[in-house]
């Protein structure tokens, strides 16, 4: 995986680069800090709560669900998310991979429910890759709208989407779209953005985007986020399309980090298990 090491270094070399051109406002803080913003409660308590079936928790990999050991992986990645976002005053995040498969919306889901449990911090996800019913198939939700829906004004975000708990609100595609790249390219989007901004508040948006590779829906999007991660999955997607996908990712926004997704590794192999220190 020696071609994978250096994609990486390359990506961070990029971002340190950009980082020293840019002042980075200095703090001690080692966990984000709550929102200093007024927040209106009630706006989040307005939209409608999510019911997600037990029985579906382990069968579509939902293991940050309940926290513990299982979630550790994506409670780690969690943390090292924060501490970026922290450092850069990032906000808006995308999750792309190359091409499909590679488990990007599993991950958009596990992040969103193991942010929830910080409880001063206030996440929403937007799944803005309309071609599929992604996020909702693995929360298995339904509905009659797609997140096109809202952005073009048919539907008001507050009734379109769901709450897991008091601060984690999803945005789901309960139906696929035609025309998805003129929809992620338009004014209405970048509006809608604002405006949810100014609405909700969140500290951090997260959001499930289309694979880089496979069309152009995200790349007229991408510009629009502070940052991206790129998950690729581990004896599946080869080293020169994850090269390749970087290159194209740094060229729209900042490279947060790669993530190989699928590892299958022995249980301490790379750090102390859950539990023994």
């Amino acid at each position: 995986m020696d071609r994978l090491q250096q994609a990486i270094q390359k990506a961070r070399e990029e971002r340190n680069s950009r980082q020293q051109s840019q002042p980075t406002p200095a703090t001690d803080v080692q966990q984000p800090p709550a929102q200093q913003v007024s927040v209106d409660e009630d706006i989040w308590l307005a939209v409608p709560e999510i019911k997600i079936e037990k029985r579906l928790i382990s069968r579509n990999r939902l293991m940050s669900f309940y926290g513990g050991a299982d979630a550790s992986p994506y409670d780690m990645l969690r943390t090292k998310m924060l501490q970026q976002t922290l450092s850069n005053d990032w906000h808006r995040i995308a999750l792309t991979s190359p091409y499909s498969g590679c488990g990007k919306s599993t991950t958009a889901a596990n992040l969103a429910f193991s942010l929830g449990r910080q409880e001063e911090l206030r996440t929403i996800v937007i799944d803005f890759d309309m071609r599929r019913r992604g996020l909702a198939e693995i929360l298995k939700q339904t509905g009659s709208h797609s997140m096109a829906d809202v952005i073009q004004g048919a539907v008001p975000f507050r009734e379109h989407a769901v709450r897991y708990g008091n601060n984690v609100i999803f945005g789901l595609n309960y139906t696929p779209t035609r025309n998805p790249a003129e929809v992620l390219q338009s004014r209405r989007m970048i509006e809608f953005l604002e405006q949810l901004e100014a609405d909700y508040k969140p500290d951090i948006i997260l959001f499930d985007t289309p694979p880089l590779m496979m069309s152009d829906d995200s790349h007229g999007f991408l510009r629009n986020v502070d940052c991206a991660l790129l998950l690729a999955a581990a004896e599946e997607t080869s080293v020169d399309h994850i090269d390749v996908a970087e290159r194209q990712l740094a060229e729209l926004t900042s490279v947060m980090g790669i993530v190989l997704n699928k590892c299958r590794y022995i249980s301490g192999t790379f750090g102390n298990e859950y539990g023994s220190y």
